[in-house]
């Protein structure tokens, strides 16, 4: 295998982890996620609830999507959601360290993006 091919499978593989383990998280409805969606949209209670583990199976997919089929639309938005969840946590009250801490949740899809080939077309979008 080549070090190219090596370094996405290692990104894969990362991006799998993080997107199943936050979505199974929120899919669980942990407190601290329910507590960041409501910092960062206002939305409380069963909605709430509902959009957390809608959330989650989205994350879940995305995390299989990863390893399956890493197409370029995803993985933008990937980075974007990885982005925001990071800023969740300082708009929540976390220090800012929490969002720096968390950049891999945004740099690892833009690193595979970026070894895959950024897209050249609307149809380059879902390759």
């Amino acid at each position: 295998m080549k070090d190219q091919k090596k370094i996405e499978w290692i990104l894969r593989i990362g991006l799998f982890g993080e997107f199943v383990g936050h979505g199974v998280f929120a899919y669980q409805l942990k407190p601290r996620f329910i507590e960041m969606l409501t910092a960062m949209t206002g939305i409380t209670g069963d909605l709430a609830n509902t959009l957390m583990q809608t959330i989650g199976v989205v994350d879940i997919g995305i995390g299989i999507l990863a390893l399956v089929f890493p197409f370029r639309l995803m993985l933008i938005w990937a980075s974007l959601w990885g982005f925001l969840t990071a800023l969740a946590r300082p708009v929540a009250g976390d220090p800012i360290w929490d969002f720096v801490e968390r950049w891999a949740n945004w740099a690892i899809p833009l690193a595979l993006l970026y070894v895959r080939g950024l897209p050249k077309s609307i149809k380059g979008l879902f390759t």
